[in-house]
């Protein structure tokens, strides 16, 4: 279960790295959006991280 867990939050990881540090990049915006745009992804990446790891202590629990 463990192993599935983590393929999954990998998936999520790559996805908001593609999607989300993408524009940041590569954008044409301006710098004030382009931050915007970081501070949001950054954002996702922590609530993705919290998700994980109180999944993964719910799951060490049993």
């Amino acid at each position: 279960m463990r192993v599935l867990l983590y393929v999954l939050f990998a998936i999520l990881y790559l996805l908001t790295t593609f999607f989300g540090l993408g524009p940041v990049l590569f954008a044409d915006g301006s710098a004030k959006e382009r931050i915007l745009t970081l501070i949001v992804v950054l954002l996702v990446y922590t609530a993705i991280t919290v998700w994980m790891r109180s999944l993964l202590k719910r799951l060490g629990k049993h």
